[in-house]
């Protein structure tokens, strides 16, 4: 008998604190797990990982981590912030800029989410209300 795997989703919303990065990453995991998307782990780790220190290191207020499935075996990470400017190699039909030299400090961090992604965007989030404004950084990766 064939099974009907339908969509879900989840947000967990984090304070402007050093420790949610981590807390968002054990709930990512725990996540997987339960819907037995466990091979998605290292890939989808390492692009909320990303997200969520960007979030953490270029803005002031909470940020939120999302996670989607609307497919079998494909998953969609983003994470929300307060502020809606788009980091470079995120707006449509932008290219990121050179990798940073090796004795750099950072900036490497988009680089591995368009490395390791099958798709990567953004939706800017104007209007206040429901949504807070801001933008939605996101990275789609899949088991196939």
């Amino acid at each position: 008998m064939a099974t009907v795997n339908p969509s879900w989703g989840y947000t967990l919303h984090l304070p402007h604190d050093p420790r949610a990065p981590g807390i968002a990453r054990t709930t990512l995991r725990a996540t997987l797990a339960a819907h037995g998307l466990g091979e998605l782990v290292p890939t989808a780790e390492l692009l909320a990982a990303e997200l969520l220190a960007n979030a953490h290191l270029h803005t002031t207020g909470p940020y939120a981590l999302r996670i989607l499935s609307r497919e079998p075996g494909r998953l969609r990470v983003g994470v929300w912030d307060n502020d809606w400017r788009v980091p470079p190699g995120f707006g449509e039909g932008e290219q990121l800029g050179a990798v940073p030299p090796e004795d750099a400090e950072g900036g490497r961090g988009l680089h591995l989410v368009r490395a390791c992604a099958d798709s990567v965007g953004v939706s800017v989030l104007r209007e206040l209300g429901a949504s807070k404004g801001g933008k939605l950084l996101w990275a789609e990766c899949s088991n196939g």
